[in-house]
């Protein structure tokens, strides 16, 4: 029998919300107060290395009703600090599922926290920013509710992809083809012309891999601290930047590493994706600064020229397009909320990104065109490379 217990959430502003949780008594999870606006996916939200250090506020107003199934993970954990939602179902409905959400939860030792007014919080968010926080089953050791609050670090200089990142090199061997990808993704498969990528981990998302493999690509992935050395020994056909947590100014390994391989003019396409988009930029010379309360959600508008995209957008820092060197970069999408910077290119390399998810695990399809311009770019620079060796 479940066992209901009362539970606290505590903002730095010093707000105070009384909630419940199902957890054992006693258990404290810290970190950066954040919501996540979209109706669904809330598997691949727990389990995105992005949220690494957070607490997510879900605006939907029901977790759980789809429980948990074994296809959905965005990697092989969770990485969320604690979950804050209205309701929380027990009982799910969905012929995948494999286990309840409440099951999940205790398992990994995610504390949760319910039956808060979920709307009044994520107004003062958007009001005040993200700020740290925590959430208590220990409400008797409380005393000062403030205390806890002291040993949060700030996320602003905050390098965590150190946290996530692959441990090791391994291949990709996954391999999913879904209905609604476009037919051109099937022809890339059937044709097998495989084109060797190299993906830099700073916290990838295996939906990434997946695509990059329906697309015909061969994956290696490699650790943030690869060097310049290690990446092209293993001969790439396309480079591949991932998303990933925390600040991105405080990876300096990634950033030295992608101003190396940008200066020795290599004509080997970079696609970089969040984390892998700023880190592309801060390698360009332009600068990145915190949001006030992020981009976290399945429905963000971006574009330019009218062309909009309906984006997954999961970040809480973004570019500073003033700081953009324009005679190198194009910027091709702004997110149309707040007209900050969704995507680049190079004027005269092969090199481009965007602060979105193109994956969309979970989320729209509207950027999937993404991943077939990549490998568009890598077949054009192989035949010129091949035609350039030829004449020689």
């Amino acid at each position: 029998m479940l066992s209901i217990i009362p539970a606290l959430l505590v903002l730095e502003d010093k707000s105070v919300y009384k909630g419940w949780s199902l957890n054992e008594p006693g258990l404290v999870a810290m970190g950066e107060i954040v919501f996540n606006t979209g109706m669904t996916g809330y598997q691949e939200v727990l389990t995105d290395p992005s949220y690494t250090g957070q607490i997510i506020t879900f605006s939907y107003p029901e977790l759980g009703n789809t429980g948990i199934n074994l296809e959905d993970f965005e990697s092989s954990y969770p990485h969320v600090r604690g979950v804050i939602v209205k309701n929380l179902c027990t009982i799910p409905s969905n012929f995948r599922a494999t286990q309840t959400l409440l099951e999940y939860f205790q398992k990994n030792n995610i504390v949760v926290i319910y039956g808060i007014d979920t709307r009044r919080l994520i107004k003062n968010l958007r009001q005040a920013g993200s700020m740290n926080g925590y959430i208590s089953t220990d409400l008797f050791k409380l005393n000062d509710l403030l205390s806890p609050l002291k040993t949060i670090p700030s996320m602003q200089g905050l390098n965590l992809v150190q946290e996530v990142t692959t441990s090791f090199n391994y291949s990709w061997k996954g391999n999913q083809y879904y209905d609604w990808l476009q037919k051109n993704v099937k022809s890339y498969q059937m044709r097998r012309k495989h084109y060797k990528i190299i993906v830099i981990d700073f916290g990838v998302k295996r939906n990434i891999l997946r695509r990059l493999s329906n697309y015909g690509c061969s994956i290696i992935v490699l650790s943030a601290t690869a060097t310049v050395q290690e990446i092209l020994s293993f001969k790439p056909d396309g480079i591949f930047l991932s998303n990933g947590p925390g600040d991105p100014a405080s990876v300096m390994n990634g950033i030295v590493t992608v101003k190396n391989l940008l200066s020795m003019n290599i004509a080997i396409p970079i696609f970089g994706i969040c984390m892998g988009h700023q880190i592309l930029s801060l390698a360009l010379g332009a600068k990145t600064f915190k949001l006030k309360f992020g981009h976290h959600g399945l429905n963000h508008p971006a574009g330019l020229v009218k062309r909009t995209e309906v984006t997954s957008q999961n970040h809480g820092f973004a570019v500073d397009s003033k700081t953009l060197p324009p005679n190198l970069i194009k910027i091709t999408h702004l997110n149309l909320n707040d007209f900050t910077v969704a995507g680049i290119c190079h004027r005269y390399q092969p090199y481009f990104s965007v602060q979105y998810h193109p994956e969309a695990g979970p989320g729209p399809h509207d950027a999937e065109y993404l991943f077939d311009h990549f490998v568009k770019l890598i077949r054009i620079f192989k035949k010129n490379l091949a035609t350039t060796i030829k004449k020689l």
